[in-house]
């Protein structure tokens, strides 16, 4: 199957009726899709009601692709607010057994920063890191390109597929060390994660300090853009069971609509989705 989807629910606007709580949107966003990035679990360690009250208002076959917290990747600044890292793993695991319990988890998505470089230390963390997570399905999205140099593509391809990790494959700029190519090789047969960034260039490389989110993320895929990945995505499905695709070209709005586009262009069609509001002068 394939799988469509944006990364969040909560700036979607496109899809909801003005004056949406925020409480309401993922039932909402629900009737749209049938995935979704959950990125709050990136910042915090979710409490299980949280997790509780997604999973119930989203419907029986929806599915969350989680966000790893910033202190298991690297990109937590200071001290992680845990005794141990092994007791952050432990409270994150615990936050995700609502999803499991109702079949709801897609995967858990490490994505490790930009100075995270292909090193022997870095490859046994990510051992670890397997071996911690207790066999949960773990996707992995690298932001350094020396895991993709001539010298070492081959070896992290082949790591990836002893290991088991769902190879996050990436749509982005290419800004030098700080981004990675497309690489478009499953590494796992049950499923694929593709992910969308956009291709602003200059917001890549010189990112404004307050707001440099708003600015990487600014941009609109168009249609042939869009057309050459349906193709590669056909080509991926043929490779793994399952493949998830998630736009995070979220600053202009962009992605649900991009997201809507390549549902049409791939000729998805989902079936259980939540039901929609009708709009107004949906029933004149």
């Amino acid at each position: 199957m394939i799988y469509v989807g944006v990364t969040g629910w909560g700036d979607q606007d496109s899809l909801y009726q003005a004056g949406t709580n925020s409480g309401s949107k993922l039932k909402q966003y629900a009737g749209h899709f049938p995935i979704v990035e959950v990125d709050s679990s990136f910042y915090a360690i979710q409490p299980q009601k949280n997790v509780e009250r997604w999973v119930k208002d989203t419907p029986p076959s929806f599915q969350f692709i989680v966000k790893a917290y910033q202190g298991m990747t690297g990109h937590q600044r200071g001290e992680i607010p845990f005794q141990s890292k092994e007791e952050m793993f432990i409270a994150f695991r615990e936050s995700l057994e609502p999803y499991q319990t109702a079949d709801k988890l897609a995967m858990v998505l490490f994505q490790f920063p930009p100075w995270f470089e292909c090193t022997r230390e870095n490859v046994n963390y990510l051992r670890w890191c397997k071996e911690e997570m207790k066999g949960l399905p773990l996707a992995l999205e690298f932001r350094h390109q020396s895991w993709f140099s001539p010298q070492f593509h081959d070896k992290t391809i082949s790591f990836m597929t002893s290991q088991n990790w769902i190879h996050s494959i990436c749509d982005e700029p290419q800004a030098g060390s700080g981004s990675i190519p497309t690489v478009l090789k499953p590494t796992n047969k049950e499923a694929t994660l593709v992910r969308f960034h956009g291709r602003n260039l200059h917001g890549w490389q010189k990112p404004s300090a307050g707001n440099w989110r708003e600015v990487r993320y600014l941009y609109r895929y168009n249609e042939k853009e869009l057309s050459e990945w349906a193709d590669h995505i056909k080509a991926l499905h043929t490779q793994s069971k399952d493949v998830y695709v998630l736009f995070n070209n979220n600053s202009g709005g962009d992605a649900a609509d991009n997201a809507k586009q390549f549902i049409q262009l791939l000729d998805l069609d989902y079936e259980g989705l939540a039901p929609r509001q009708l709009d107004f002068f949906d029933h004149l």
